[in-house]
């Protein structure tokens, strides 16, 4: 049975895959493996038994679990029906996680185990049904059920949160997620990528993408410099992607002798993605893999990949993220920030037209970030536009980490901020006053008693004790560019 379909849509990925390498390996984890022709007809099956308990295209599926390859076969599953495929971070809490799935107003929650028993404490109290990701995927069928999509029609909710701190689902449809991981006209031989992005992230699937539609294969691991490391040995692989932070821990493990010789020498691209990457890093990154080309990239969810800095660059370009990259027009708004247009723009906020229409104005996406663009075209980001903190690669809002913070008996007051980080882009700051009477609370004794509420990535890397939080006379609203002093 055919599936009528048109234009650019991320299922004929899975199943062009198929028909053309079906004993090529797709996606690998741990000792673990997926062939394209496997992985299609999982998907397949998935799809028909979603299809089966009502669901049709355009209904949302929230998936939230921690990265496996049951991920991977309902992320294709959904595409190739349809469906519309949502994924929630494994480290959130109950409580966070049910703001973004009501948010997304799904017809169903798949759970791994460890999150199972809260999805379907979350599904209960918004009447919908929570089931196993495990009981979902499993059966193989030839063909998948048979549906209309539309190439405009959306294929992935991301979540993030907005300044404010209510859940923003950035939607993509399956033209955009197309065109961004396009390899081109005609495929060359392509080696395995590995991928240490979480499978809730933009980054990872956008990996992926690149990875299915040149039909190549992705490795999946963690950020653990040794896992890393090992994986690029073991699979041979020709691509690396990690953040600043990672790829310091990969170049401190290859420098204390611990990692196999010749760990990366199969890397021909080493690539590092954040708004701006200090020379001596990129330096260090070249010597460890000179062999490999080694690139910056800067981006976001809703613009997708933004800006390139190519290797010739980085001395005379230092802290620069290049120029705009294909298909992507850029230019400064009146108060600095950089605004990006173009096929790879996000197509708003789902059920969210306020957002939407405060970050895209007549076509132009606003970035939040403040930007400067030299003589030769190169940008450089010089600050942000907003409150909102960017940090490893997550969206974290001040006011909810200071409202997870506030009923701490020895705080008196406090402000959140983000602090310009080599590694993370920026921390997470508190600045805190102390109640009268009491001790200074401890920076791991503050995350202690957050981090019940927040995920892990939300809570304070740093610490500041001062006599007073500068405020606003008529408003009292924090002054944040001033707390900024302090730190």
């Amino acid at each position: 049975m055919t599936m009528p379909r048109r234009g650019f849509l991320v299922g004929d990925i899975f199943a062009n895959a198929a028909r053309a390498v079906p004993d090529r390996v797709a996606a690998v984890l741990g000792d673990s493996s997926l062939t394209f022709g496997r992985l299609d007809r999982l998907a397949n099956g998935t799809a028909r038994v979603l299809a089966a308990r009502g669901l049709i295209a355009g209904d949302r599926v929230v998936v939230w679990s921690a990265t496996s390859l049951d991920i991977v076969v309902a992320f294709a599953a959904c595409a190739t029906a349809g469906f519309v495929f949502v994924p929630v971070n494994p480290g959130l809490g109950m409580d966070e996680a049910e703001g973004i799935v009501g948010a997304a107003r799904p017809s169903v929650i798949l759970a791994d185990p460890d999150r199972l028993d809260a999805a379907r404490t979350v599904a209960g109290r918004l009447g919908i049904e929570a089931v196993a990701l495990g009981e979902i995927v499993g059966t193989e069928e030839p063909t998948p059920p048979r549906a209309v999509i539309d190439e405009d029609a959306p294929h992935v909710l991301f979540f993030t949160s907005g300044s404010t701190g209510r859940p923003k689902g950035a939607v993509l449809s399956h033209r955009v997620n197309v065109l961004r991981t396009h390899p081109g006209a005609q495929f060359e031989p392509r080696g395995a990528t590995v991928c240490m992005f979480p499978l809730f992230h933009m980054a990872g699937w956008t990996i992926g993408m690149q990875q299915w539609q040149a039909r190549g294969t992705l490795v999946l691991t963690t950020a653990d410099p040794v896992q890393l490391c090992e994986a690029v040995r073991t699979h041979r692989a020709h691509r690396l992607n990690c953040i600043p932070l990672v790829w310091r821990r990969v170049l401190e493990h290859l420098e204390s002798g611990a990692a196999p010789s010749g760990a990366l020498d199969s890397l021909r691209f080493a690539d590092i993605g954040t708004s701006a990457t200090p020379l001596e890093l990129l330096q260090a990154i070249r010597r460890a893999v000179p062999r490999a080309t080694v690139r910056v990239f800067y981006g976001s969810t809703e613009a997708g990949n933004v800006m390139t800095l190519e290797a010739a660059d980085f001395d005379r370009k230092p802290g620069s993220v290049g120029v705009p990259s294909l298909h992507t027009r850029v230019r400064i708004g009146p108060a600095g920030e950089l605004e990006v247009s173009g096929p790879l723009v996000f197509d708003g906020y789902f059920d969210d037209p306020e957002a939407t229409h405060a970050a895209l104005v007549d076509g132009w996406y606003h970035t939040g970030d403040l930007a400067e663009i030299d003589a030769d075209g190169f940008v450089t980001i010089v600050g942000r536009a907003n409150t909102v903190i960017r940090t490893g690669g997550e969206s974290v809002v001040p006011g909810e980490v200071e409202a997870a913070l506030r009923d701490h008996p020895a705080i008196e007051d406090l402000a959140v901020v983000g602090v310009p980080d080599a590694d993370y882009g920026e921390t997470v700051s508190a600045v805190v006053v102390v109640r009268p009477g009491s001790a200074a609370p401890s920076l791991d004794e503050l995350r202690t008693f957050a981090g019940t509420r927040l995920a892990g990535f939300k809570l304070p890397r740093r610490l500041e004790i001062v006599d007073a939080i500068p405020r606003t006379a008529a408003t009292g609203q924090v002054q944040r560019h001033l707390v900024l002093d302090f730190l």
